[in-house]
């Protein structure tokens, strides 16, 4: 009774399994705008991804900030869309768990010159219907866990669209002042070229202000090629290609906001937000599951039964018998112990790994916060005082030069640290910005953590070095 009550619920259990309408999309979609506020689409057929491409070039027909890349990226990226492709495969495995095992027929016929012998069988699994349900549930929480990862791939994919953007107008911004910058160089070079052909400035003079705008002539060149490179970084996020590759990005980086984010309980947030934690907390909740079932089944590999008969045909007659048939592997040398053991292995494993990804999400968020809070400093300091001040010093720096009570050299001095404390105020606006995505990303998933400091200019060293004299 037992036995045909387990085979009932199994048949029953796989006529009411159906096919999701959205093939799994619900899951990365809630996240998706939950996390993102964004929008995303599984491409099935050829009128999707005709839909998606209006979408696409409407959002670039206006100059490109960084939620609409990010929506590009979401909307056209095709490994992305590979990634929602898995989703295809973890349904199908879950169709395929819910169904019983096919049944087994065999016949075969024996014949001599006095008799006919015909043997028929249809042997079923009896363990696999048994187990279907346990199967199932087990087969559906890895269709959960697919989905998980799908929704964990599209905020890695947001993540780093949001990076390359900001790294790509922090590059364009940069180029252009660099820009600005060799053309007021060029007009110093030439100042002091002609003081030196007076006799009002020496060779070591002159020497000092060529080197500058050779230096800033190098640095256009080099910030020239990280602009463009910056952006094709952009355009593969993005998925771009073709006539779409036109699109125009801001000049300039936004202002820091006025207030810092206060994340009280990051911690906490992270926790119960991260989705590799809910990806890894499924699967330790999936091998539980199978250990169960392992342990059920420890005693009995092999299980099958079915009807049976056989057909004796004689010259004058012929006997029909019928019975049943049962094939079981006895345990004589293996006992099972050898699986209990991987399958309590496995899942300490899982434990343990599940406690370090725990502890490190804990820490990457309360490490991130604290490079979000220093770099909001850092560049708010930039912002408000230090370019102010800047402008005050070369404001009095010209006063005083046409008024004739300072010489050349401290007026170009000045411009060359103004210069560099420029740069430094663009690079600190691309730090904090880039701080607020791996922020993010450490609350509520989505890879690893992006570099924090990019600050690598030579020039913003020896311009200040050239201007200490």
């Amino acid at each position: 009774m037992r036995a045909a009550f387990s085979i009932a619920m199994a048949l029953l259990l796989s006529a009411c399994q159906t096919w999701s309408p959205d093939s799994g999309m619900s899951v990365v979609a809630d996240i998706a705008g939950r996390d993102l506020n964004k929008q995303v689409e599984a491409l099935r057929t050829p009128e999707d991804a005709q839909a998606v491409r209006g979408k696409v070039v409407a959002l670039l027909r206006r100059s490109l900030a960084a939620d609409a890349a990010v929506q590009v990226a979401l909307l056209n990226n095709r490994a992305l869309q590979a990634a929602y492709n898995e989703l295809g495969f973890a349904e199908a495995a879950v169709m395929q768990a819910s169904l019983p095992p096919n049944p087994t027929f065999s016949v075969s016929r024996v014949a001599t010159s006095i008799e006919v012998e015909i043997e028929r069988r249809i042997v079923a699994d009896i363990l696999a219907l048994a187990t279907l349900p346990a199967r199932s549930e087990v087969a559906a929480d890895r269709f959960w866990q697919a989905q998980l990862r799908a929704a964990e791939e599209t905020l890695r994919v947001a993540a780093e669209t949001r990076r390359a953007f900001y790294r790509a107008v922090a590059a364009r911004q940069l180029a252009g002042f660099f820009e600005q910058a060799k053309s007021a160089a060029e007009t110093a070079s030439e100042l002091a070229r002609r003081l030196g052909e007076s006799g009002a400035m020496n060779k070591l003079d002159q020497a000092r202000e060529q080197v500058f705008y050779a230096d800033l002539t190098a640095q256009l060149a080099t910030a020239r090629q990280r602009e463009a490179s910056e952006r094709e970084a952009l355009i593969r996020a993005m998925g771009l290609w073709g006539a779409n590759l036109d699109f125009k990005l801001p000049n300039a980086l936004p202002a820091v906001p006025r207030r810092v984010q206060t994340l009280a309980g990051i911690e906490v947030d992270a926790v119960a937000r991260r989705v590799d934690l809910q990806i890894a907390r499924i699967e330790l909740e999936v091998l539980a599951k199978s250990y169960g079932l392992t342990q059920a089944s420890r005693f009995i590999n092999i299980l099958d039964g079915g009807y049976a008969d056989k057909l004796e045909k004689r010259v004058d007659e012929r006997n029909l018998m019928r019975g049943f048939d049962i094939r079981l592997q006895i345990p004589i040398f293996d006992f099972g112990e050898v699986r209990v053991r991987q399958a309590e292995a496995t899942y300490m494993q899982a434990v343990n790994r599940l406690l370090a990804l725990a502890v490190n999400a804990r820490s990457e968020a309360r490490d991130a916060y604290r490079v979000y809070r220093s770099t909001y400093e850092i560049a708010g300091h930039y912002q408000r005082e230090v370019l102010p001040l800047r402008k005050i010093i070369s404001d009095e720096t010209l006063l005083r030069y046409n008024a004739m009570l300072i010489d050349v050299f401290s007026l170009l001095a000045e411009a060359r640290q103004r210069i560099a404390a420029t740069i430094t105020t663009i690079e600190a606006k691309r730090d904090f910005w880039l701080a607020t995505v791996d922020l993010k990303a450490a609350v509520a998933g989505g890879g690893r953590l992006g570099n924090r400091q990019e600050r690598a200019n030579p020039l913003a060293v020896s311009a200040g070095d050239a201007g200490a004299r």
